[in-house]
């Protein structure tokens, strides 16, 4: 991978050959993406823009569709050049990294410098910029660049989806959308890599449509405890302060737990680049810093995501309580409907905590109050 701060220039130790139909092959869900990418291959255009949020999937996608570009076969799936390209190792394929929480006007001055740059070795160079929702400030520097690339420059955008006043952006790109897997779909996915169906179905769910979410998880033998965590709060609640501080308490330190998969996965993919960067004689990784705040945003969005995750659960324990208790009481019976209603308020109580994830409110009184509301229904 290449940063604003240097490139790695050799291949990752141990990258094997990989076959044409390797390209998007562990591209899961995204047929009608990956048809597109393949004929946009054949006569491209400068910039295209990604959008859809379906986590670190979106890096098998953008370096097949860059490796495409970079092989001087036009993406044979087997050289040198495809090889390191799918590694992320390839010097004229330059990963961005924003230096804040949004994308700012020196991120894009930064971009526009290396457009202007001549390719390393390919003859062409492919840009990606993640996150491109958070450039409204920056969009005006960026603008001009993407309506008049400096030579063989191609730039591939990512965004989780598209703001208003970045449409005049988005025109500049052709579109690629992409999508959330289905729960079925999914689901299928898990069980030809060999894991039971009950698992694959539970795996499916919390991972929201997110392959990579879903690989993760099923490497993780913390998550059936997990789950069964979330599943058990209604039983577990007995209207007593002590109950509600002690699950929240439990909640909170499963989120914390459930991150350290994912913190695995970085420390080994940051021993692999600096590995590689030894090899090619560079003094530590280039981009270093970079690449550690993309993972721990990473890991924050995570840790959100299991919370998210868990109070579907939770939702789905409430909904699973309505349907039975409507299939036993008898309309209008004394305390029948009291019930249903409650019930009900339960599952909209949940849904509107997971709402508020997005303002990321303080997770242990969010919790808390959530509980309290929930401790008036018996479980």
């Amino acid at each position: 991978m290449s940063t604003a701060s240097g490139a790695i220039g050799a291949a990752v130790p141990g990258v094997g050959e990989v076959p044409v139909a390797a390209l998007f092959a562990d591209v899961v869900g995204q047929d009608a993406a990956v048809a597109q990418l393949r004929a946009a291959a054949r006569r491209p255009v400068h910039a295209y823009l990604f959008v859809g949020d379906i986590g670190g999937a979106r890096t098998e996608l953008v370096r097949g569709f860059a490796a495409a570009l970079l092989c001087p076969s036009g993406g044979c799936g087997h050289c040198e050049a495809c090889r390191r390209t799918l590694a992320g190792v390839h010097p004229d394929l330059v990963e961005f990294e924003r230096a804040g929480s949004s994308l700012s006007v020196e991120d894009a001055r930064r971009i526009v410098r290396l457009a202007a740059r001549r390719p390393l070795e390919a003859h062409r160079q492919v840009i990606v910029v993640p996150d491109v929702q958070l450039a409204r400030v920056a969009a005006p520097v960026l603008l001009k660049t993407l309506e008049e690339p400096a030579g063989p420059t191609f730039f591939v955008l990512l965004a989780d989806f598209v703001p208003a006043d970045l449409a005049t952006i988005a025109s500049r790109c052709v579109r690629v959308d992409l999508r959330a897997v289905p729960t079925p779909e999914l689901a299928a996915w898990l069980e030809s890599r060999g894991i039971e169906p009950v698992l694959a179905a539970d795996l499916a769910e919390a991972a929201g449509g997110s392959v990579d979410r879903a690989r993760i998880l099923a490497d993780d033998a913390g998550f059936a405890a997990r789950l069964a965590l979330w599943r058990s709060v209604p039983a577990r609640l007995d209207g007593t302060g002590a109950s509600v501080g002690a699950l929240a308490a439990e909640l909170v330190r499963a989120a914390d737990d459930a991150v350290e998969p994912l913190r695995e996965q970085h420390r080994i993919e940051l021993e692999a680049l600096a590995a590689a960067a030894e090899q090619a004689g560079a003094r530590g990784v280039p981009g270093r810093k970079e690449i550690e705040d993309r993972q721990h945003r990473a890991e924050r969005r995570w840790r959100t995501d299991e919370l998210r995750a868990g109070l579907a659960t939770l939702a789905a324990a409430y909904r699973d309580r309505l349907v039975a208790a409507a299939e036993r009481g008898e309309p209008g019976a004394v305390g029948s409907d009291a019930r249903l209603r409650a019930l009900a308020g339960s599952v909209a109580a949940v849904e509107e905590v997971a709402v508020e994830l997005v303002r990321n409110p303080n997770e242990t009184l969010m919790l808390e109050a959530l509980l309290v509301r929930l401790s008036g229904v018996a479980g």
